[in-house]
């Protein structure tokens, strides 16, 4: 792992919580359903609202303290005030006619997905469920969707994937921009607003109670009203430390009385309700023993963007396989188009990703870490009493047509098969590793393949 910056998050390209202070659940179904989320290893995450009609980084412009990075595709308008009204006006033009849930579950079952992780709120507040809390929501009458028989988003999405057989996480934006009891108009702040309150909770404790009890409510209403939830979500690691308490212990209290199986994951604020750690955009250098997520872009942003450049099906596996090897899930973020339609390139990706775990997925689902991990081109998985070796071939990388592979790996080896290829290689057992003799590839040179996987009984 990368040394800590403080005592509480990693470094890296994002900030996420330290192994060391992962603090183990007592209640014994959340344990066992730790387990079950280890099993899983890919999830499909999905960020969407009305700010996907602008190919913007979702809600973060609206943060003049983030607008430094936020707002380098806010080239039509340098009034920050303006853009705001510009964008809280969304709700108004957004209308995804194309949107088909059935679609969507269908191909995440094809891709090999195990849970989908769906934005019901963003930061700008605009909820994609019927939520009785505001009127900045998709079933509101100035939302032109409010009459499209998916209307409801998150429960048809919700609905079509777990007919699919895919598991629910709801992500859900701690942070507010649009409520008044958090962005209240007038306050101390004024125009230059930040990622949290507008005033200071201490001096307006009223105002911060119609806050709690607002998103209080909200949560309910997801956790009672739309089916079996398994994971809740929560980002904005920035409210629930000092004078943002939220009190979310009294809200999941509330919520596993309806559903006691709910994991949750309290992102970047460690405790008990950080049921598992969500790296962003990066992977640890080493593997962790407690559960944990890295949430990944399938291109370069977690919204819509226009003319994204996808990563390629083999960065995509390599990086599950990494990840996995290190005691990981990878949440790959694939973002909805503004018609809700899914982009072609991303489709293409997922089918690519899914039929290459058709054939290895024995070596992915279901395994635990297993010494030496992650180790130049080779990682490794255990299943029982199987230990499964990847060899990661990059592209144009002609090693696969080796005659003799020597894997890694310290442990006696009683028989050695290769996953969609033949079965009881020859190998010698040497000091340190195995040497293995490769069966004639059924690959021709200039198509190398993105990994060989290997079962050592």
């Amino acid at each position: 792992m990368t040394e800590l910056k403080d005592q509480e998050v990693n470094h890296g390209a994002h900030n996420y919580s330290a192994e060391e202070k992962w603090f183990k659940p007592k209640d014994p179904l959340i344990l066992e359903r730790l387990e079950w989320f280890k099993n899983q290893k890919l999830a499909l995450m999905m960020h969407w609202g009305p700010y996907s009609q602008l190919g913007v980084v979702e809600s973060w412009a609206l943060s003049d303290e983030d607008a430094d990075w936020s707002r380098t595709d806010i080239d039509w308008e340098d009034d920050g005030e303006e853009f705001k009204r510009q964008y809280f006006n969304l709700n108004k033009t957004f209308n995804p006619i194309r949107f088909q849930p059935e679609v969507w579950a269908d191909l995440a079952a094809e891709g090999g997905f195990k849970y989908l992780i769906f934005t019901t709120k963003h930061h700008d507040g605009f909820s994609m469920w019927d939520t009785k809390e505001t009127d900045y929501r998709i079933t509101s009458s100035d939302c032109p969707f409010h009459s499209h028989k998916y209307a409801d988003i998150c429960k048809h999405v919700f609905d079509a994937f777990r007919e699919k057989g895919l598991s629910i996480a709801a992500y859900f934006s701690k942070a507010d921009w649009h409520t008044p009891y958090y962005w209240a108009p007038g306050m101390a702040r004024g125009k230059e607003m930040w990622r949290g309150p507008s005033y200071d909770p201490d001096e307006y404790p009223w105002l911060w109670e119609k806050f709690v009890a607002f998103t209080h409510n909200q949560i309910l209403e997801l956790m009672s009203k739309y089916g079996r939830i398994d994971v809740l979500w929560l980002d904005a690691g920035w409210v629930g430390k000092g004078k943002q308490d939220i009190r979310l212990g009294e809200v999941v209290e509330r919520t596993r009385e309806i559903q006691p199986w709910l994991i949750t994951a309290d992102r970047t604020i460690g405790g008990e309700f950080e049921n598992y750690i969500t790296p962003e955009q990066t992977i640890p250098d080493g593997p962790m023993n407690v559960p944990w997520e890295s949430c990944i872009t399938i291109g370069t942003s977690f919204s819509f963007k226009y003319e994204d450049k996808y990563k390629s099906t083999r960065e995509i596996v390599h990086t599950l396989i990494e990840i996995i090897s290190k005691g990981g899930n990878l949440a790959l973020n694939v973002p909805p188009q503004p018609d809700g339609r899914l982009p072609e390139g991303a489709m293409k990706r997922m089918k690519e990703l899914g039929a290459w775990l058709k054939v290895n997925g024995e070596a992915v689902y279901g395994t635990r870490i297993c010494a030496p991990y992650f180790k130049d081109d080779f990682a490794f998985t255990r299943k029982g009493e199987t230990a499964y070796c990847f060899r990661l071939y990059q592209s144009k990388d002609d090693r696969y047509m080796d005659e003799y592979v020597y894997i890694p790996y310290p442990e006696k080896v009683c028989r050695i098969d290769m996953l969609g290829g033949e079965e009881h290689l020859e190998f010698n057992q040497m000091d340190g590793g195995v040497s293995v003799r490769m069966p004639k590839m059924a690959e021709k040179e200039g198509n190398t393949p993105i990994a060989h996987v290997f079962s050592l009984t």
